[in-house]
C-alpha cells in the first residue's frame, strides 16, 4: 500500500497542487492559546519532520500563529523544502500584544502578512493563501483585489478562502479560481453540508478545521460508543468520518505531539461500517 493510499488518496487542492487528503495543521506548535514559543521546541520540530516521513505533503500554517512562531519552526525543520511539500498559510488577522485575535484585513496589511510569510517560511512564492474572513457580512472584493495583484506579482500561487459563508464563496468564485474552502464542520457542526456538495461537483477542496469541536470539545456518548466498537479514539473515529463525507475533504489535524501525530494519520485506514457511519450522522441531525 502506498503512503497516498494510507493517508486517504489524493485530491486536487488547486489546479496543479495534488495533495494527500491526510494533511497537518500547525497552530499548535505554537505556546499555550496559540502564544508565544512551544513548551518544547524540539518536538515541534520533530513532528513535523514525522509528519514528512509519513507522506504528508500538505501542511497548513499562519503568520499570525504565535505570530511568527509556526513558520519559523517550519523552516528550521523542513527547509529547503521537499519539492513534492505544499505549505498553506492564511492573511486577514493579527495578534495583539495582550495575545487577542484582530482583524487585519486592509490592503495594506494584507500586503504585509504574505511578505511577512515569505520571509519567515523562507519562500519566493507562496503556494496558497487563505483570505481569512472575521464575518459572514465582510465584503469579498476589498480582501481579495490585495491578493489578487500579488498573485499577479508572483508571490502567491493561488488563493484560498477561511470562514466563508457560501455567499462569499459565490462573490469570490467571480473573480478568481479559487483553490479551496477552509471552515469549522465536524460531526455536529454540519452548517456546510450543502457548500461542500457544491464544492465537490466543482472539483473544490474543502478543508474543515476543529474536527473536534476546537475551543468547545464535542461530547458525544454515540461518537465515544463508536470509537469503542472500533477500538479507536473519538479524534480517530471522527476524521475518518470526515474522510469518509466526501472525497473533497481534505484535513489537516493538528497536534504538537509524535504520537497523537501517527494517531491522527492512522484514520485514515479505519474502517466504519454503515451502521456506525448512520449512527454518526445522526448526531449531526440531533444537532
Amino acid at each position: 500500500m502506498t503512503k497516498a493510499q494510507t493517508l486517504g488518496g489524493r485530491f486536487a487542492l488547486a489546479s496543479d497542487l495534488t495533495v494527500n487528503r491526510m494533511g497537518y495543521g500547525a497552530m499548535q506548535l505554537a505556546g499555550p492559546h496559540v502564544w508565544g514559543p512551544p513548551r518544547d521546541p524540539d518536538a515541534a520540530v520533530a513532528v513535523l519532520r514525522e509528519a514528512i516521513e509519513a507522506g504528508v505533503d500538505h501542511i497548513d500554517t499562519s503568520d499570525f500563529y504565535g505570530p511568527h512562531v509556526t513558520n519559523h519552526i517550519i523552516r528550521q525543520a523542513l527547509h529547503p523544502y521537499p519539492d513534492h511539500l505544499v505549505i498553506v498559510t492564511k492573511v486577514g488577522a493579527k495578534r495583539g500584544e495582550d495575545s487577542s485575535w484582530n482583524i487585519a484585513d486592509t490592503p495594506e496589511e494584507l500586503t504585509s502578512a504574505v511578505h511577512d510569510n515569505l520571509r519567515n517560511l523562507g519562500l519566493e512564492r507562496l503556494d496558497v493563501v487563505n483570505m481569512r474572513f472575521m464575518s459572514p457580512e465582510t465584503q469579498v472584493e476589498p480582501r481579495l483585489e490585495p491578493l489578487i495583484k500579488l498573485k499577479e506579482q508572483g508571490l502567491i500561487r493561488h488563493i484560498g478562502l477561511s470562514n466563508v459563508s457560501a455567499a462569499q464563496v459565490a462573490k469570490a468564485r467571480e473573480m478568481i479560481d479559487i483553490a479551496g474552502v477552509q471552515n469549522q464542520y465536524n460531526l455536529a457542526h454540519r452548517e456546510d453540508d450543502a457548500l461542500i456538495d457544491d464544492l465537490k461537483a466543482a472539483g473544490i477542496a474543502y478543508v474543515p478545521f476543529f474536527p473536534l469541536g476546537g475551543f468547545s470539545p464535542l461530547q458525544s456518548s454515540t461518537l465515544e460508543a463508536a470509537a469503542k466498537a472500533v477500538d479507536a479514539t473519538t479524534m480517530q473515529v471522527a476524521l475518518a468520518w470526515l474522510l469518509r463525507r466526501s472525497p473533497n475533504i481534505l484535513l489537516i489535524p493538528g497536534t504538537s505531539s509524535v504520537e497523537h501525530l501517527r494517531q491522527n494519520l492512522a484514520a485514515a485506514a479505519l474502517t466504519l461500517s454503515p451502521e456506525i457511519l448512520a449512527q454518526l450522522d445522526g448526531i449531526g441531525a440531533r444537532a
